[in-house]
């Protein structure tokens, strides 16, 4: 049995290729090469751009889950995938966050426009926390630490994932409708995306103590 699971992984590894070009690595950039796809459809006025937009997001969130898994299952991990399937994750969920502010109506047409203020400080907290948390990992590496995810950082990416696919929904069903389950869809997205930035602020600060170590070095 061991070893049918071995010739299995041994013709994936050939099929996807041993390199740092492998299928995850490749799912990787294809997600990168998606964000300014997303981000032109975002602002191109067409009906429906939001909910296109949206579906161009939700793929690359999809190639998000499965390069990770694929890479592990398939012992295909490499450093370049190290390097970038962060940076490609981050820049994802915060280009879509900044656009969002762009548009005030996002945030604004049902709470009024103190919610736009709210909405920047939050969006600048998690960038904060991304550029605090990156610096820190790079300062632990070099003295040969190595700094898990911790669980609420996970959250925290699922909240505003959810927060994005929630909004757009809203952006794009009101396209076509005024119905009241606009209003609530654009409600459930702004709560995802409070809770968001509270994991963003737990995650950061959870952080920095639980590793407090690497800064007395």
């Amino acid at each position: 049995m061991n070893s049918e699971i071995d010739k299995e992984s041994r013709a994936y590894k050939i099929a996807a290729g041993k390199g740092v070009m492998n299928l995850p690595n490749k799912l990787t950039i294809s997600r990168m090469v998606m964000i300014p796809v997303f981000i032109a459809l975002f602002y191109v006025p067409f009906k429906s751009h939001y909910l296109v937009a949206l579906a161009v997001f939700g793929i690359a969130c999809l190639t998000d889950l499965f390069d990770g898994k694929i890479a592990r299952k398939y012992n295909l991990v490499t450093n370049l995938g190290k390097f970038l399937d962060p940076i490609a994750d981050k820049v994802l969920v915060l280009s879509a966050l900044v656009i969002m502010l762009t548009v005030p109506a996002f945030f604004t047409q049902y709470l009024g426009d103190w919610v736009i203020i709210a909405a920047g400080c939050g969006v600048a907290l998690i960038l904060a926390r991304e550029i605090i948390v990156s610096g820190f990992r790079m300062v632990a590496a070099s003295s040969g630490n190595v700094i898990a995810a911790d669980i609420f950082g996970k959250y925290k990416t699922v909240f505003q994932d959810i927060a994005i696919v929630v909004l757009l929904i809203g952006a794009g069903v009101g396209e076509f409708t005024e119905h009241i389950s606009v209003q609530i869809i654009f409600y459930v997205g702004l709560a995802c995306f409070a809770i968001s930035v509270l994991l963003t602020i737990v995650s950061g600060v959870n952080y920095l103590v639980k590793n407090r170590e690497v800064l007395k070095q």
